[in-house]
């Protein structure tokens, strides 16, 4: 019990440290802001956008789009269905500035592991833009999310462009707990890809370069795992253009999107977010996963040895562990919250931390170990 005890403090004292390094690296990332009087981008974007079943969403994603002070002239909008049996397809046609593309016209259902990957692949190939920007069909953006983005492409001739996500917050306790948990990532995404450290991103608000997607072929040789058409594409692009990987930290560009409606839901989407975890070409974001999940594993299986080793002391060993956990995300979640204007929430953060263990130890687990369910397809 006592080497158990000592592992998990070493393990806790890494974790801290490295949420330090974190937070000073979210904090050292400057705001990116449209300097007064800069002339309007010329960048011509493709948005890519693939859907399957998304009838309900696809609307406001539509709306938010349609009212971009961006100039019509200079972006597009392709929508690549993704075998949909409800109205995907007939609202995406209402609106005059969408192209749709069917899936089913390239390939037989069934036939492949990765439809996403796919669809953005055709998707790119009946584009004109030399920037294509990949987001989801559940999402909202603001009016000045393709101004911003353009003007910090031609500012920085960045290769590949991580952008600000988040759920919003519907105040209820899954939601919450998971506005908690996504924030997390974000401020992790936002401090790894500034530092160069295991970088992050995430495909609902993604923007890289024509001839950055065509210097890697594309998703060749990792079109065959089912999820990773954003991370697994970055880090390709990261070995050829080490410093053309940037975040811009601007609500203007930041997407949002709703929670999952119901704890399947969720357990199924980080279920599946787990499971490229050993995919990656980058190993340190393995190392840290592993350290990450050793450290809730052993939090959660503490309590059964005390039932064992009945001993005061080791109880509040293993509280002081969990107290020094939370403090420590706190410090760390604080200037994120600050960004993403969710600091009340961080109230409710010592209450999730219970369950924040049990599913991270669940689903990492399983995204290894099992399979999942993605609009209904079983994904092993």
């Amino acid at each position: 019990m006592t080497i158990v005890l000592i592992f998990t403090g070493l393990l806790l004292l890494g974790y801290a440290g490295l949420l330090l390094y974190y937070r000073n690296g979210w904090k050292e990332l400057p705001f990116y802001h449209i300097a007064s009087g800069a002339e309007m981008p010329s960048t011509f974007i493709s948005i890519l956008v693939p859907a399957r079943d998304e009838a309900n969403n696809l609307p406001a994603l539509l709306d938010s789009i349609a009212a971009q002070d961006y100039p019509k002239h200079l972006f597009e909008l392709i929508l690549i269905d993704d075998f949909s049996i409800d109205q995907t397809v007939q609202i995406a046609r209402s609106y005059s500035f969408v192209t749709v593309i069917s899936l089913s016209e390239f390939i037989e259902a069934g036939s492949i592991n990765s439809y996403k990957k796919k669809a953005i692949e055709i998707g790119i190939q009946h584009s004109r833009g030399e920037l294509l920007l990949t987001t989801d069909a559940d999402c909202v953006v603001g009016k000045s999310w393709l101004r911003h983005m353009a003007n910090y492409y031609e500012s920085t001739q960045a290769q590949l462009m991580v952008m600000p996500v988040m759920f919003t917050n519907n105040r209820q306790p899954l939601g919450i707990f998971q506005v908690l948990d996504f924030m997390s990532l974000q401020g992790i995404t936002g401090a790894s890809v500034y530092k160069k450290m295991h970088s992050m991103c995430n495909g609902a608000n993604l923007a890289y370069t024509r001839s950055a997607f065509n210097a890697v072929e594309g998703f060749k040789g990792i079109d065959s795992i089912a999820s990773g058409d954003d991370m697994l594409l970055m880090h390709k692009i990261a070995k050829l253009f080490p410093d053309g990987i940037h975040y811009i930290k601007s609500a203007s560009v930041m997407v949002q999107t709703a929670p999952m409606p119901d704890m399947q839901s969720f357990i199924q989407q980080r279920i599946r977010w787990a499971s490229k975890a050993d995919r990656y070409d980058d190993k340190s974001i393995f190392w840290v996963l592993l350290m990450l999940y050793l450290l809730n594993l052993l939090l959660l299986l503490i309590p059964f040895l005390l039932l064992i080793f009945q001993n005061d002391l080791l109880v509040n060993i293993w509280l002081g562990y969990l107290l020094i956990k939370t403090i420590a995300e706190l410090f760390y979640l604080y200037p994120v919250a600050k960004f993403f204007g969710y600091t009340k929430l961080l109230f409710f953060f010592p209450l999730a931390q219970p369950f924040h263990i049990l599913y991270t130890v669940v689903a990492g687990w399983l995204g290894k170990f099992g399979q999942y369910e993605w609009k209904g397809r079983s994904v092993r």
